[in-house]
């Protein structure tokens, strides 16, 4: 059994990361809308990213002896009205799910609870990622992505991403 405090947090992570994924796809829905399928399809495969750590914590807690407990998903209220705006916001979004991470990791090691923080490990990785990620994009549409040459490139870039399922054994 985990402490209380650590399942929890993992707990309220699962559902925070199914949000996620809610606002990722709504990213994609404005980009669709606005006819840049590459940033559509970028954001497409972060939902799905999003949500397949969901579910990694999910099963973390499972296999932990612990219960999911599911919340309601909040309506993302970020509106887009330039095409960076979801850029930025993502920027924005994925260093705060760095610091929730970041909390759990702190939250297991004040009990020393050593399997999560192993686990934390590779989630403390990820959320580099995510973030070095966004900031990627952001600065290559701050460069060249105002320009419409430079963001048919960038949208053609976006389109070649593939998406790759996540590796962490728990």
């Amino acid at each position: 059994m985990l402490d209380k405090k650590v399942a929890e947090l993992i707990n309220k992570q699962v559902n925070r990361e199914f949000y996620s994924g809610y606002l990722y796809l709504d990213f994609a829905n404005y980009y669709n809308e606005v006819g840049l399928d590459g940033f559509a399809h970028y954001f497409d495969i972060q939902a799905q990213e999003e949500r397949d750590h969901a579910m990694l914590m999910r099963t973390y807690l499972f296999n932990n002896g612990e219960k999911v407990t599911f919340t309601e998903i909040a309506k993302p209220d970020m509106e887009c009205k330039e095409i960076e705006d979801a850029l930025r916001y993502s920027l924005k979004h994925e260093q705060y799910v760095t610091s929730l991470i970041n909390k759990i990791y702190k939250a297991a090691s004040d009990v020393d609870d050593y399997r999560t923080m192993q686990c934390f490990d590779w989630f403390v990785k990820e959320q580099g990622e995510e973030e070095k990620s966004a900031d990627d994009l952001l600065k290559k549409f701050e460069l060249y992505g105002r320009d419409p040459k430079g963001l048919y490139a960038l949208n053609q870039e976006l389109l070649g991403r593939t998406y790759a399922a996540p590796t962490l054994t728990l």
